[in-house]
């Protein structure tokens, strides 16, 4: 009993230096962090909005960190297979990963058997933008107000088309969502991407979508749509003279956004290093300009806030997935 015990107190003593030396070289390698190019993996395909936002964020952060930021993207499978990738990355630092809502708060309701879980798989950095989406319908509407379209689509007793940019999109999930809070019902009429329906809302083959506002806040301005109201919480300098969705029909809000994890184990200390920097890099003049020529607001938080935001965008996106009767595959 006695060599157990000496046994035993030994493991305990060696168990005790460790921690002091793991902390240690913890503080040298993010004393020294970074010191070679880092890897920001974007499950998006080039020229996707997360993959233009994320390269954005990335020259300045970039300049700020000292280092090169190589973008790599890696889409597939609605960004499941590029966020598989993300969370069997190492945890040293140099892969940082653009979470989306795609891949964030829809895939996980959308796919069996996911690789990766949305909280537990990653460490969190910070929101880096919100992009709103915008309700826009076609200008032969006789409406020229939200209200007067809800009133508008109650009276025709869910006889206007609404386009999406597919089963289970942002654009289906957040009209569901919209016609839930309004109290309005209408024909879902899915189409292959976000080009098309803006193409079908454009010619009356449907009359109304929520799409993300960059695909469409240009053909509002011109006239050839019709905008009526956004996502975001407060009024905003991208759309002066748009009013938010939430004026009208209260607690409203669904929007997409981006933001930046790493995967699970990241050392503390880089992971702080890396959300200085961030939050330095969105804040920029040039940055925010560049943001704003996308539709996107910057919005920053702490690492457990930006948890628990993903949490949440986890919870309202299951709602919507299980009123618009979208089937797991």
């Amino acid at each position: 009993m006695t060599r157990i015990w000496q046994f035993c107190f030994r493991v305990i003593l060696v168990a005790l230096c460790y921690v002091p030396l793991a902390q240690a070289a913890s503080a040298d390698a993010a004393k020294d962090y970074p010191n070679r190019p880092i890897r920001m993996l974007v499950a998006q395909a080039p020229g996707s909005g997360v993959d233009t936002v994320s390269r954005i964020i990335s020259v300045r952060l970039g300049e700020l960190l000292g280092q090169q930021i190589v973008v790599d993207n890696r889409p597939g499978a609605g960004g499941v297979l590029g966020m598989e990738i993300s969370a069997r990355a190492a945890p040293d630092g140099y892969t940082l990963i653009a979470a989306a809502t795609s891949t964030m708060s829809i895939a996980p309701h959308l796919r069996r058997n996911l690789a990766y879980d949305p909280l537990a798989s990653f460490d969190f950095i910070s929101l880096c933008a919100v992009t709103p989406n915008v309700l826009v319908v076609n200008p032969a509407l006789p409406v020229k107000n939200l209200k007067e379209f809800i009133d508008y689509a109650k009276a025709r007793g869910g006889k206007l088309n609404m386009a999406s940019a597919g089963i289970g999109s942002q654009s289906q999930l957040s009209a569901v969502m919209f016609m839930l809070a309004a109290g309005i019902d209408s024909l879902h009429v899915p189409y292959k991407g976000g080009a098309a329906t803006v193409g079908a809302v454009m010619s009356n083959e449907s009359q109304w979508l929520l799409s993300p506002a960059a695909a469409v806040i240009a053909l509002a301005r011109s006239g050839q749509l019709k905008a009526l109201g956004h996502t975001l919480p407060q009024r905003s300098a991208l759309f002066p003279d748009v009013p938010p969705i939430h004026e009208t029909v209260p607690g409203f809000s669904y929007s997409g956004w981006i933001g930046l994890v790493a995967p699970k184990g990241t050392p503390k200390l880089i992971l702080e290093k890396v959300h200085r920097a961030l939050i330095a890099a969105v804040n920029t003049p040039q940055v925010k300009d560049a943001l704003t020529a996308q539709a996107a607001e910057v919005v920053t938080n702490t690492p457990a806030e930006f948890r628990k935001f993903v949490q949440q965008e986890l919870a309202a996106t299951g709602e919507a997935v299980k009123a618009a009767g979208v089937k797991a595959e």
